[in-house]
């Protein structure tokens, strides 16, 4: 049974998805501000946490951005419903999916298996030797290492995931259905940005005539351009 924290002020709710979140096995416990979810995901083992944005004294953005420093834990924010920009800052930040309130159960479920089973799939790879390089881009899939000119990527899970089939498939498009589909575990759904936003930073870390690598194909989805 995973372990989920779920931080969000409004307890009503909080015991709502716990009790719901049980019968599909996860076990929940619950943070009601950004302090003490804090304070309990650096100092407890858990699978998940489910964070709200809009919480009193630090709020989620500010966790989520503290937590990155030191932990590696997925992260699935509660946003404002119509607010696309708390979701566009959550996955700016690190976070590795969204989900908009008020949201269905069942939804949210689906979502914390579909995070899930992308970092547990992380941890059961063999390491492996063997690498894939590609115009400076280097990519360890087995130890989920990855480089570039030398230079070490700290990447999220959907980063990485994303990362190794656009190198994969190097000049050739790949689509945004297949991004989401393999790289975030689910099917893409209309004006959902989750890949846009992965790629933005998938760019910024990569940085310099790497971030250039990664073509927007408009209307198909995006490539990683092989050097002339």
């Amino acid at each position: 049974m995973h372990r989920l924290l779920l931080a969000d002020d409004d307890r009503d709710l909080c015991n709502m998805l716990s009790d719901f979140l049980l019968g599909e096995g996860f076990q929940c416990e619950c943070a009601y501000d950004g302090e003490s979810a804090l304070a309990r995901v650096l100092a407890e083992e858990f699978d998940a946490l489910v964070l709200d944005v809009m919480m009193p004294g630090i709020n989620g953005f500010e966790v989520l951005r503290r937590l990155r420093e030191q932990r590696p834990i997925p992260v699935l924010m509660l946003t404002a419903r119509g607010e696309e920009t708390d979701s566009i800052i959550g996955l700016e930040i690190g976070a590795d999916d969204y989900l908009a309130k008020p949201c269905s159960p069942k939804v949210l479920a689906a979502r914390l298996r579909a995070v899930l089973r992308r970092a547990e799939g992380n941890r059961e790879r063999p390491v492996a030797v063997e690498g894939i390089e590609v115009a400076g881009v280097t990519l360890h899939p087995g130890a989920r290492h990855a480089a570039v000119d030398g230079r070490e990527l700290e990447l999220t899970s959907a980063e990485f995931n994303m990362l190794e089939l656009l190198i994969r498939d190097a000049g050739q498009v790949v689509s945004k259905e297949v991004l989401s589909e393999k790289g975030l575990g689910r099917r893409l759904m209309p004006y959902d940005r989750s890949v846009d936003m992965h790629i933005s930073n998938l760019r910024k870390k990569l940085g310099g005539e790497g971030s250039q690598r990664i073509r927007t194909v408009r209307g198909s989805g995006y490539l990683f351009a092989l050097p002339y």
